[in-house]
């Protein structure tokens, strides 16, 4: 795997790591009602995106492994630029429902990759 694009995906591994630290142990009421938090996590989920586009971008092929991808950048873009319309109940959801899974494919990918590059070809 290119240099760069394994650097991006760190940048979504990172990212959603710092994600699950913010909220780790909150409560939705708690998140709700703690804007710094909130700020942290969208930051975050920003980064996500922007790190996918990126990806998109120089490994179409890459991108495509991972589930949904299309729809987290659209999440992200919601995020950075519908700033009014954020529903602090739907990040919660992606918190606790979509990014497990994100994390795990993008761990995986950088996994075999590592695998991959210490097998003498």
């Amino acid at each position: 795997m290119r240099r760069r694009v394994a650097g991006l995906l760190y940048d979504i591994l990172l990212a959603g790591e710092r994600i699950q630290q913010f909220v780790a142990g909150a409560s939705l009421e708690t998140y709700t009602a703690n804007p710094l938090v909130r700020s942290a996590v969208e930051r975050q989920f920003e980064i996500i995106g922007e790190a996918l586009v990126r990806l998109r971008r120089h490994a179409p092929e890459i991108f495509a492994q991972i589930p949904e991808a299309r729809r987290i950048v659209g999440f992200r873009n919601v995020l950075a630029h519908g700033y009014d319309v954020v529903d602090d109940t739907v990040v919660w959801q992606a918190v606790h429902e979509h990014l497990p899974q994100l994390l795990d494919v993008v761990r995986s990918l950088l996994e075999n990759d590592a695998t991959t590059a210490e097998s003498p070809e």
